[in-house]
Protein backbone atom coordinates (compact mmCIF):
# COMPACT_ATOMS: atom_id res chain seq x y z
CA UNK A 1 0.00 0.00 0.00
CA UNK A 2 1.28 3.41 -1.01
CA UNK A 3 1.75 5.98 1.77
CA UNK A 4 -0.06 9.18 0.74
CA UNK A 5 -0.17 12.42 2.72
CA UNK A 6 -3.22 14.56 3.33
CA UNK A 7 -3.97 17.17 0.67
CA UNK A 8 -2.00 20.42 0.89
CA UNK A 9 -2.68 23.71 -0.92
CA UNK A 10 0.82 25.11 -0.88
CA UNK A 11 4.38 24.18 -1.75
CA UNK A 12 6.25 21.97 0.71
CA UNK A 13 8.36 23.74 3.30
CA UNK A 14 10.92 20.96 3.66
CA UNK A 15 13.82 20.87 1.18
CA UNK A 16 13.23 19.06 -2.12
CA UNK A 17 15.29 18.40 -5.21
CA UNK A 18 15.97 21.57 -7.17
CA UNK A 19 13.77 20.52 -10.11
CA UNK A 20 10.77 20.14 -7.79
CA UNK A 21 11.48 23.39 -5.91
CA UNK A 22 11.75 25.19 -9.25
CA UNK A 23 8.36 23.79 -10.26
CA UNK A 24 6.67 25.19 -7.16
CA UNK A 25 8.46 28.52 -7.58
CA UNK A 26 7.18 28.82 -11.16
CA UNK A 27 3.61 27.88 -10.18
CA UNK A 28 3.77 30.61 -7.52
CA UNK A 29 5.22 33.15 -9.96
CA UNK A 30 2.42 32.39 -12.43
CA UNK A 31 -0.22 32.46 -9.65
CA UNK A 32 -1.40 28.95 -10.50
CA UNK A 33 -3.18 27.35 -7.54
CA UNK A 34 -2.87 23.62 -6.93
CA UNK A 35 -3.63 20.82 -4.55
CA UNK A 36 -0.73 18.57 -3.59
CA UNK A 37 -0.06 15.24 -1.95
CA UNK A 38 3.28 13.68 -1.10
CA UNK A 39 3.66 9.93 -1.38
CA UNK A 40 6.02 7.03 -1.79
CA UNK A 41 7.61 6.90 -5.23
CA UNK A 42 4.84 6.29 -7.77
CA UNK A 43 6.22 3.49 -9.92
CA UNK A 44 3.10 2.34 -11.77
CA UNK A 45 -0.16 3.73 -13.10
CA UNK A 46 -1.88 1.66 -10.38
CA UNK A 47 0.01 3.81 -7.85
CA UNK A 48 -1.24 6.90 -9.69
CA UNK A 49 -4.83 5.65 -9.47
CA UNK A 50 -4.49 5.48 -5.66
CA UNK A 51 -3.00 8.98 -5.61
CA UNK A 52 -5.72 10.26 -7.93
CA UNK A 53 -8.42 9.05 -5.56
CA UNK A 54 -6.98 11.24 -2.78
CA UNK A 55 -6.71 14.29 -5.08
CA UNK A 56 -9.95 13.50 -6.95
CA UNK A 57 -8.18 13.73 -10.31
CA UNK A 58 -6.90 11.40 -13.03
CA UNK A 59 -3.09 11.45 -12.89
CA UNK A 60 -1.87 11.65 -16.48
CA UNK A 61 0.24 9.00 -18.09
CA UNK A 62 3.22 10.90 -19.50
CA UNK A 63 5.40 9.29 -22.13
CA UNK A 64 8.56 10.75 -23.66
CA UNK A 65 8.94 9.31 -27.14
CA UNK A 66 11.34 9.60 -30.04
CA UNK A 67 11.88 7.99 -33.46
CA UNK A 68 14.81 5.61 -33.82
CA UNK A 69 17.07 8.33 -35.22
CA UNK A 70 16.26 10.59 -32.21
CA UNK A 71 15.58 13.52 -34.57
CA UNK A 72 12.61 14.74 -32.51
CA UNK A 73 11.06 14.18 -29.11
CA UNK A 74 7.47 14.13 -27.92
CA UNK A 75 5.88 14.39 -24.51
CA UNK A 76 2.51 12.64 -24.70
CA UNK A 77 -0.04 13.25 -21.93
CA UNK A 78 -2.99 10.88 -21.88
CA UNK A 79 -5.45 9.46 -19.36
CA UNK A 80 -3.81 6.98 -17.03
CA UNK A 81 -6.24 4.21 -17.93
CA UNK A 82 -5.95 4.62 -21.69
CA UNK A 83 -4.10 1.95 -23.62
CA UNK A 84 -1.24 3.35 -25.71
CA UNK A 85 -0.42 2.03 -29.18
CA UNK A 86 2.66 3.57 -30.75
CA UNK A 87 1.36 3.16 -34.30
CA UNK A 88 -1.82 5.14 -33.55
CA UNK A 89 0.12 8.05 -32.10
CA UNK A 90 2.81 7.95 -34.81
CA UNK A 91 0.16 8.13 -37.54
CA UNK A 92 -1.55 11.16 -35.97
CA UNK A 93 1.65 13.19 -35.68
CA UNK A 94 3.10 12.06 -39.00
CA UNK A 95 6.17 10.42 -37.53
CA UNK A 96 7.93 7.15 -38.08
CA UNK A 97 7.47 4.51 -35.42
CA UNK A 98 8.39 5.83 -31.98
CA UNK A 99 10.02 4.29 -28.95
CA UNK A 100 10.66 5.52 -25.42
CA UNK A 101 13.35 8.15 -24.94
CA UNK A 102 16.32 7.15 -22.82
CA UNK A 103 16.83 8.25 -19.24
CA UNK A 104 19.72 10.39 -20.48
CA UNK A 105 17.48 12.12 -23.03
CA UNK A 106 14.84 12.80 -20.39
CA UNK A 107 17.41 14.32 -18.04
CA UNK A 108 19.00 16.43 -20.79
CA UNK A 109 15.76 17.65 -22.38
CA UNK A 110 13.37 17.95 -19.43
CA UNK A 111 15.51 17.69 -16.30
CA UNK A 112 13.59 14.64 -15.05
CA UNK A 113 14.16 10.95 -14.46
CA UNK A 114 11.95 8.20 -15.86
CA UNK A 115 8.67 8.09 -13.97
CA UNK A 116 8.77 11.83 -13.24
CA UNK A 117 7.95 13.32 -16.64
CA UNK A 118 5.00 15.68 -16.78
CA UNK A 119 3.78 18.72 -18.66
CA UNK A 120 5.43 20.81 -15.92
CA UNK A 121 8.86 19.57 -17.05
CA UNK A 122 8.45 21.69 -20.18
CA UNK A 123 9.64 24.62 -18.05
CA UNK A 124 13.08 23.00 -18.46
CA UNK A 125 12.85 23.03 -22.28
CA UNK A 126 13.43 26.67 -23.29
CA UNK A 127 14.69 25.59 -26.73
CA UNK A 128 11.40 23.76 -27.47
CA UNK A 129 13.14 20.54 -28.41
CA UNK A 130 10.22 18.53 -26.99
CA UNK A 131 6.87 18.65 -28.78
CA UNK A 132 3.82 18.37 -26.56
CA UNK A 133 0.90 16.12 -27.51
CA UNK A 134 -2.20 15.87 -25.34
CA UNK A 135 -4.98 13.36 -25.74
CA UNK A 136 -8.33 15.10 -26.26
CA UNK A 137 -9.86 13.34 -23.25
CA UNK A 138 -7.15 14.79 -20.96
CA UNK A 139 -7.51 18.20 -22.57
CA UNK A 140 -11.27 18.27 -22.00
CA UNK A 141 -11.11 17.24 -18.32
CA UNK A 142 -11.60 20.14 -15.87
CA UNK A 143 -8.51 19.15 -13.88
CA UNK A 144 -5.04 17.95 -14.78
CA UNK A 145 -3.14 15.58 -12.49
CA UNK A 146 0.64 15.30 -12.74
CA UNK A 147 3.92 15.13 -10.83
CA UNK A 148 5.91 18.31 -10.06
CA UNK A 149 8.93 16.85 -11.94
CA UNK A 150 9.46 14.28 -9.19
CA UNK A 151 7.29 11.20 -8.71
CA UNK A 152 7.12 11.45 -4.92
CA UNK A 153 4.47 14.20 -5.09
CA UNK A 154 1.42 14.78 -7.26
CA UNK A 155 -0.57 17.88 -8.11
CA UNK A 156 -4.11 18.71 -9.15
CA UNK A 157 -4.23 21.77 -11.40
CA UNK A 158 -7.03 23.34 -13.42
CA UNK A 159 -6.59 22.23 -17.02
CA UNK A 160 -7.34 25.80 -18.13
CA UNK A 161 -4.40 27.05 -16.01
CA UNK A 162 -2.08 24.51 -17.62
CA UNK A 163 -3.19 25.48 -21.12
CA UNK A 164 -3.74 29.22 -20.79
CA UNK A 165 -1.08 30.23 -18.28
CA UNK A 166 1.65 27.58 -17.94
CA UNK A 167 2.00 26.60 -21.61
CA UNK A 168 1.67 30.20 -22.71
CA UNK A 169 4.60 30.98 -20.39
CA UNK A 170 6.76 28.12 -21.69
CA UNK A 171 5.80 28.73 -25.33
CA UNK A 172 4.81 25.13 -26.00
CA UNK A 173 1.74 24.60 -28.16
CA UNK A 174 0.09 21.22 -27.76
CA UNK A 175 -0.88 18.97 -30.62
CA UNK A 176 -4.24 17.40 -29.80
CA UNK A 177 -4.47 13.68 -30.49
CA UNK A 178 -7.21 11.10 -30.04
CA UNK A 179 -5.95 7.75 -28.86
Amino acid sequence: MLNISPVFHEAPTNPREAVEENTYALLEKLHIPFERVDHDEAQTMDDCVEIGKVLDVDICKNLVLTPRNRSSFYLLCLPGNKHFLTKDFSKQIGSSRLSFATAEDMEELLGVRPGSASVLALMNDPDHRVHLAIDRQTLEAPYFGCHPCRNTSSLKLKTADVLEIFLKYTGHTPTIVEL
